[in-house]
């Protein structure tokens, strides 16, 4: 596991901001004369995932896979390893992080965009699904193909964010030798040499105003939450994170859920299957011996025996 502590904020380093997958982006460098080449791996790599994984475009390869009614079809190298990682996320979470909402989703209207989505306010017209099941996708990732049962729509929006930020921290240190951070909406993944008292990150929760600022020198850091991506439709407030046996929002006792891991890949899968799993996420977590930091409703935070102590 990685080792994560409580440090003051200090000036930030070499720093990009852009926009990706509808959310907000950071890039950090160590070495200032490797930020342009590292901006140009980043968004090689942030292209690549989109179109392998987007299920708001027509032309990517998960729409391909959505409306092939069942058949088995070719995937590339990306596509098989994002479905890969989300399969693994369901199974280590029991099914709790399910990648075949994707049908759920659409019935509670994002069906698009999400800018598109929160715009509109109008009454549901249907009822909600569950998810299709993860256990009836079949993977062979040697041969490189996938056949989703007709009907059931694969959703990768929240593991193929994370993965991307792994993978695009990875390639930028490779090739490069700085060290890096990439955070997209909150999924974080580091590499290579860290500063010499790790990567600042402040975690924000939605509840505080300021939380507390931590160090992280591997792996990642993810922090999920139903107030992420909300939007209303009539009188229902809606956000993404579904209980796949019902396909409607989860009902959590926590405004925000932050996990470190040995990547940013299993920390959103951990942080988001605590929000799922509600005040049961607590002794889960502390059985898998993840740091995590997790806030309540009401402003109370509670965290794993593997968080540092906060300034």
């Amino acid at each position: 596991m990685p080792a994560i502590t409580a440090i003051r904020p200090l000036p930030d380093l070499i720093r990009a901001s852009f926009r990706a997958f509808g959310t907000f982006g950071v890039l950090l460098i160590t070495q200032q004369a490797a930020l342009t080449r590292a901006r140009q791996i980043l968004a090689a790599e942030l292209a690549a995932i989109d179109l392998a994984c987007s299920r708001f475009r027509p032309d990517s390869e998960l729409t391909r896979i959505n409306a092939a009614g069942g058949s088995k079809q070719p995937v590339s190298a990306l596509l098989a390893e994002a479905i890969r990682v989300a399969l693994r996320a369901a199974e280590a979470t029991d099914g709790d992080v399910d990648p075949t909402c994707g049908a759920s989703l659409v019935r509670l209207g994002y069906d698009r965009d999400f800018a598109q989505v929160a715009a509109d306010s109008s009454e549901l017209t249907r009822p909600a699904v569950p998810a299709g099941g993860w256990r009836r996708v079949d993977l062979d990732a040697a041969a490189r193909t996938v056949q989703v049962p007709a009907g059931v729509l694969l959703d990768l929006g929240a593991t193929a964010k994370a993965l991307a930020a792994d993978r695009a921290a990875a390639a930028i240190a490779a090739e490069t030798s700085a060290g890096v951070l990439v955070n997209l909406g909150g999924d974080i993944a580091v590499a290579g040499p860290p500063p010499p008292s790790g990567w600042r990150v402040e975690i924000a929760d939605g509840v505080h105003d300021h939380g507390p600022v931590v160090a992280i020198r591997d792996g990642g850091l993810a922090t999920s939450g139903p107030a992420d991506r909300s939007w209303r439709r009539g009188d229902l407030r809606l956000h993404h994170i579904l209980v796949p046996r019902t396909g409607l929002p989860v009902s959590t006792c926590w405004a925000a859920a932050t996990v470190a891991a040995a990547s940013c890949t299993d920390a959103n899968t951990a942080s988001t299957a605590a929000i799922i799993r509600s005040a049961a996420a607590l002794p889960w977590l502390e059985s898998l011996a993840l740091p995590a930091r997790l806030v309540g409703g009401d402003g109370t935070v509670v965290t794993t025996s593997g968080w540092p102590g906060e300034f």
